[in-house]
């Protein structure tokens, strides 16, 4: 139930109930002496989940483990290894044929922060039984000099991240032979993370680095550990370069879990002032107070006080009317969640807050203190913000006091969505969609551990895709996105294969490890040697009798083609005088943030922009009151159709294949503050930006829109505002962001010829999502168009002429600047292209 102030604000509310605990005996391989270690945490005997994926990893199969958030996965992964080692006896360091024997194991996390964290683990665990002689450590770029030179010669464990493998272990594996022939065991945690480009360069390392083990004798069984996720068998697959029916996928959680509540929550609406409406504070969830907030009225914020909270604005009476212009427009999600975080506070729950950047982070846990500061001065040192840029110390730090207690509330990205330990927690807030399903209940998780009821809130921001799962709420509870990401993508590859080159010589036997042993003209061992014959002919291979091997002669190291993070290069922003460097951007923004006359912001000061080079952009400051904003104009060029197919007769056609984005920065108006009043335009001679990718695409007949009731003059607006919803909704069907994306929209395009929409990836050469767009155009189109036509910004009207609102066609990233757009156009041209990929659907996209 909900008291009047909230009743409009709380949409839904999800239940997942408890679910009881599932036993399985210790396999018969494990040694009592690792028995014993376990009963010191507690454990008697494993989880089903747990014993199952144990015994698949040590019969050596690949396999995937893919359960929820404290669901003590990492036991799975390190009692085959924890077991061989206790049977083996302790080290011998005396005894040279003894101590190469020893098998190994190498952990994989993709953060940091989750490597220290299973090393804390493990370190206390096995500080039970020092008898066991088990040697672990990390190895990675803060690691000291001495220990990894330690770690070469002595570890059986070494906790790493792929980028350690790929620019350190991988580039000088001689110093790692002891370890690598020795590998028994590889642990790649957190399957789910890895996705779109990023996920593509990490699939290519871990495949190399088995390769390489390989090659030194060892014979290596894989496990992946995953938050739940769809397909995760065929996710290994794939990472792996192996055939789906090799993987063995363990996907039943035997852990107990309590009831789990996820509320459904979207900002208060604003007020004619611009502010929120209701004037009391975020309610208490009854599962944390033990009473029942949605029942009894909190008490209002200001009451009992007179004055405003320094920062935050106060609130009129709910009973005030809208401002016409802001009558949908409503709080800022970070705000409203700071809001909630405050208030988890008051009830002394210890709660989580995610949100998506670290600017976020530090501006939740502000806001929050600065509420408390008001009503409860007390309880204001209890907030901090978590995130990266941190030291290590500090991060551990926070991570101990809110364990212990002496911390309530922790404002953080997702670096503790990851598998860090932190039990104890009562609640967790999300602020806005997270990207994936899995994301959002992997956050959700994080409350109610270890068999205790847990409680969430999702508050939705001014976003298509968070507005859909407030319209359909059941949809979370379906199985998370499958993840995307492409190896065969030749920006990606092409490096690798140099890295694997200056490995160890590439023969047609490795054609099966980077994707060439299919029958298809793109996958064949053909098209494998056709690639390294293009390689060889621009100067980075040579081709000899043995086989592929890296040109040595060049000036550049093989290892440092390759771009792990997918960040591109960057273009450093350098002071005119001193030639200090006060920051970086991206070499895909430079032209729009740092271009010839801009007007740079860096830590809230400003900067005018001299010259602009591909490496360096030189700035001076800037005390006056002009800004700047750009405008750039995007055409896309078709390269190749890879896949099609029709609709409607052929009156609507979809493809698939490779274009190229040609973005060009034309020009920049001058604008002055407040205010942001234009003053002049300047134009800007740069040199246009090509970037060739995958994209996918549709074209309709020009006698389509005609036949909708859509007129010339709205056209472009209504195809527009489609584009803009497609790329809103698709992370719904693929593991992407919608910054992960780019989109053309036009009435005419010179090779179509026909009113064509594009959808492409935004990375060189494609990360997958654009052929998953593809591939499920039907759920696609149905969800897009469900979303824009549900949308009330207008009233839910069928008429032409609005151009729609944040919730559903305008983007936050359209570099027209949401002009024009046509939400009623848009809706209609969506529902005739669902009709035609299924005609029984039509009731679902009205």
């Amino acid at each position: 139930m909900t008291n009047h102030y909230y009743a409009e604000q709380l949409r839904e509310v999800l239940e997942v109930p408890a679910r009881p605990a599932s036993y399985q005996p210790w396999p018969e391989w494990v040694p009592d002496s690792i028995r014993d270690l376990y009963a010191t945490q507690g454990v008697d005997q494993p989880w089903a989940h747990q014993a199952q994926a144990a015994q698949a990893l040590h019969d050596g199969q690949p396999v995937v483990l893919s359960t929820g958030t404290g669901s003590g996965k990492s036991l799975a992964a390190w009692l085959p290894i924890l077991s061989d080692l206790a049977t083996l006896g302790g080290p011998e360091l005396n005894r040279i044929s003894l101590v190469s024997r020893r098998p190994t194991a190498l952990y994989l996390s993709p953060t940091k922060a989750l490597a220290a964290d299973q090393l804390n683990s493990l370190q206390q665990l096995l500080a039970h039984n020092p008898a066991l002689g088990v040697r672990v450590t990390t190895a990675d770029g803060d690691t000291q000099r001495e220990l990894k030179q330690w770690a070469r010669a002595h570890a059986d464990l070494v906790i790493s991240n792929p980028d350690y493998i790929h620019h350190a272990m991988l580039s000088n594996h001689g110093l790692w032979t002891r370890f690598l022939s020795s590998l028994r065991y590889l642990i790649i945690d957190e399957l789910h993370s890895y996705r779109g480009v990023a996920g593509a360069h990490m699939a290519l390392v871990v495949r190399r680095l088995l390769r390489v083990a390989r090659h030194y004798g060892a014979q290596v069984s894989v496990i992946a550990l995953s938050a739940t996720s769809a397909d995760p068998a065929g996710v290994l697959a794939r990472f792996l370069g192996i055939d789906q029916q090799q993987v063995v996928s363990v996907s039943e959680d035997g852990s107990p879990a309590g009831v789990r509540r996820l509320f459904l929550w979207q900002p208060a609406l604003l007020g004619a002032a611009g502010v929120a409406t209701n004037e009391a504070p975020a309610p208490a969830v009854s599962q944390v107070a033990g009473a029942d907030p949605w029942e009894v009225p909190a008490p209002a914020l200001s009451e009992g006080v007179s004055g405003t909270v320094p920062g935050v604005t106060s609130e009129p009476d709910a009973e005030q009317p809208l401002a016409p212009e802001l009558a949908f427009q409503r709080r800022a999600v970070t705000t409203e969640a700071a809001h909630l975080s405050a208030e988890f506070v008051r009830l002394g729950a210890r709660s989580l807050t995610f949100v998506r950047s670290r600017y976020a982070a530090e501006q939740v846990a502000q806001v929050t203190r600065r509420l408390l500061d008001f009503t409860d001065p007390e309880l204001a040192p209890l907030v901090a913000a978590y995130r990266g840029g941190f030291l290590p110390e500090e991060r551990r730090e926070l991570e101990d006091l809110i364990r212990r207690g002496k911390l309530r509330s922790l404002s953080t990205t997702n670096a503790l969505e990851l598998g860090i330990d932190l039990s104890a927690l009562d609640a967790t807030i999300t602020a806005g969609w997270p990207g994936t399903r899995a994301s959002l209940w992997q956050q959700s998780g994080r409350s109610g551990r270890a068999g205790r009821d847990g409680v969430s809130v999702f508050v939705a921001a001014e976003d298509p895709l968070d507005q859909y799962f407030l319209d359909h709420p059941q949809e979370l509870l379906d199985p998370p996105e499958p993840t995307a990401f492409e190896v065969s993508n030749p920006f990606v590859l092409g490096p690798h294969l140099c890295a694997a080159a200056a490995e160890l010589p590439l023969t047609e036997a490795d054609f099966g490890v980077f994707g060439f042993a299919g029958s298809g003209p793109a996958d064949s061992p053909q098209a494998g040697a056709d690639f390294l014959a293009k390689m060889v002919a621009a100067g980075w291979l040579s081709k000899r009798p043995a086989g592929w091997f890296w040109n040595a002669t060049l000036s550049v190291r093989a290892h440092d083609l390759a771009d792990l993070r997918g960040m591109g290069t960057q273009v450093q922003v350098v002071l005119e005088d001193s030639g200090q460097v006060i920051g970086q951007v991206d070499q895909a923004s430079a032209q729009n943030l740092v271009h010839p006359g801009a007007i740079y912001v860096h830590q809230a000061k400003l900067f005018e922009v001299q010259s602009l080079t591909d490496e360096v952009a030189i700035v001076r400051p800037y005390r006056g009151d002009l800004r700047t904003r750009p405008s750039e104009h995007v055409s896309v060029e078709v390269l190749q159709v890879e896949d099609e197919f029709s609709t409607h007769e052929g009156l609507v056609r979809w493809h698939f294949g490779t274009v190229n984005v040609i973005t060009e920065t034309t020009d920049y108006d001058i604008l002055r503050v407040p205010g942001m009043v234009f003053v002049a335009n300047r134009r800007l001679s740069l040199p246009p930006r090509i970037l060739e990718t995958k994209s996918v695409w549709w074209t309709v007949d020009p006698s389509v829109p005609k036949s909708l009731g859509i007129d010339p003059a709205v056209l472009p607006g209504s195809l527009h505002g489609a584009e803009h919803a497609l790329i809103g909704i698709l992370p719904l069907l693929a593991s992407c962001d919608r910054w992960d994306l780019g989109g053309l929209s036009t009435d005419l395009h010179p090779q179509t010829g026909l009113p064509t929409v594009f959808v492409h990836d935004a990375v060189a050469g494609g990360a997958g999502f654009a052929r998953a767009a593809f591939g499920q155009a039907r759920a696609w189109v149905i969800r897009t168009g469900s979303a824009v036509a549900d949308c009330s910004c207008d009233g839910g009207k069928d008429d032409l002429g609005s151009n729609g609102c944040p919730r559903c066609v305008q983007s936050p990233k359209c570099g027209n600047r949401n002009e024009p757009l046509d939400r009623a156009g848009a809706a209609r041209l969506l529902r005739y292209l669902a009709l035609g990929l299924d005609p029984q659907t039509s009731q679902d996209v009205e």
